[in-house]
């Protein structure tokens, strides 16, 4: 153990017996620990994670943020990488973080990184989803998951160094991986909407779809991606319309039930 570093690897999974050996073949061996919290798994999920030395630990969902919190809690080591199971540390960013433990660690209470999605063939560099910055190594007790339930983020009480090596994203295998999320991800928003009190907007519906692409796909280089870039920035204008519709929708039936 003398030749690893003092990180415990912090994860939550369900059904991912398929990217875990990616995902976990990234870390094992340079890190302390690697701590899995599964729940309701219908695959092989355990096993793949104990055969790379995970702690596996059953328990009930809690929807995305607060799952990770309970993986969080059962980590021992001074510092967390938080992962999830379709990502892999890459050969740049395992030297990064190897020399950030050469002794600048002492300085910081975390580190962040780029993540680069693998999307229709190819990786992206631009637009909205790169370089998409993401702390997930942070010392233990300095950070802690917050944000929406759907996205969720770490807050870090102290100072993250930046480091350049990507955090590698298989988020996305097909197109129908990508567009079953907006309705999911629609349903939280009207959470959040109705929560704050807001009402439905013609301007929003109008506006805001395209404002997206067009920041996605001409202020960001989105089109230096090619279709896929081209693709993504009309789907995310796409979902903007749906998110923001949802206020339209729920109106016309609060008052259709009056």
């Amino acid at each position: 153990m003398t030749d690893r570093l003092p990180i415990s690897v912090s994860m939550t999974a369900r059904n991912e017996g398929r990217n875990l050996p990616r995902s976990l073949g990234s870390v094992a061996g340079w890190v302390e620990e690697i701590v899995v919290v599964i729940n309701d798994c219908e695959d092989n999920t355990a096993e793949v994670a104990r055969g790379f030395g995970a702690k596996v630990i059953e328990h009930p969902w809690e929807g995305y943020r607060d799952q990770k919190r309970f993986a969080l809690a059962q980590t021992t080591s001074e510092w967390v990488l938080a992962l999830d199971a379709d990502e892999e540390v890459s050969e740049q960013l395992r030297t990064d973080i190897s020399n950030f433990f050469q002794g600048e660690h002492r300085r910081f209470n975390g580190a962040l990184f780029p993540r680069k999605v693998w999307f229709l063939g190819r990786w992206i560099t631009h637009g909205d989803w790169y370089p998409d910055l993401s702390l997930r190594l942070f010392r233990r007790g300095k950070g802690q998951w917050s944000g929406s339930p759907e996205h969720d983020k770490i807050e870090l009480d102290g100072e993250a160094k930046r480091l350049t090596g990507d955090l590698h994203h298989y988020s996305h295998p097909t197109l129908n991986s990508y567009t079953a999320k907006i309705g999911v991800f629609s349903d939280y928003f009207l959470e959040r909407q109705l929560a704050a009190g807001n009402r439905w907007s013609w301007t929003d519906c109008l506006l805001r779809p395209w404002w997206r692409f067009f920041r996605a796909y001409i202020l960001r280089l989105g089109f230096l991606d090619g279709f896929p870039g081209y693709y993504i920035a009309k789907a995310t204008a796409f979902s903007t319309l749906v998110r923001y519709s949802r206020l339209y929708e729920h109106e016309r039936d609060t008052k259709a039930l009056r």
